[in-house]
């Protein structure tokens, strides 16, 4: 796995021995990035379940501010921590060893310009972030891959890349 575009592009990023981590994959990472370019110049960004920090450190490859990381295994923490030690941008970023979903409940209103959330697929944890969000709005973009057969809430915009699909919600729209 590595960093597709920007600054840190072609580095390679650690990845935990745990199978239930499914990072993913660079195809869908550099789809979702691509459609979020025009948002990412000095944006706040969370990435919630964030394994191995991927989406939040390629968002920050590619011109982000900022970013929080909210992950609770320590096998993933541990290539989390590796992975922003490596890149260097210890001052850019926060790692939260937290539940992302009590997290993102929590957060109040524009707390982040782009959130990711990537949680596992098959479980309800994508509907509750969703509901999060939507209740809250603790970020003006909330940016999701989850299983293709996964049904989501109206008012996203969604994109199909084999079994993985990515949905897009705004506080506004486009």
């Amino acid at each position: 796995m590595r960093i597709i575009k920007g600054k840190f592009a072609d580095r390679n990023l650690m990845s935990p021995p745990d199978a239930r981590v499914r990072p993913t994959a660079e195809r869908v990472r550099g789809a979702l990035l691509d459609l979020l370019a025009a948002d990412l110049p000095k944006a706040r960004v969370l990435d919630l379940f964030a394994g191995t920090g991927a989406l939040g450190l390629e968002a920050i490859s590619r011109g982000a501010q900022w970013c929080d990381f909210v992950e609770f295994r320590p096998s993933s923490l541990h290539a989390l921590r590796a992975n922003v030690a490596m890149l260097r941008v210890r001052e850019r970023t926060r790692i939260f060893k937290r539940d992302a979903l009590p997290f993102a409940a929590a957060l109040d209103s524009a707390s982040y310009d782009i959130a990711f959330a990537d949680p596992p697929y098959g479980s309800r944890m994508l509907d509750r972030v969703i509901e999060s969000w939507q209740a809250k709005g603790f970020s003006r973009v909330l940016a999701v891959e989850h299983d293709r057969t996964h049904e989501l809430p109206a008012g996203g915009r969604t994109r199909v890349y084999d079994d993985s699909a990515i949905t897009i919600y705004r506080t506004s729209p486009e």
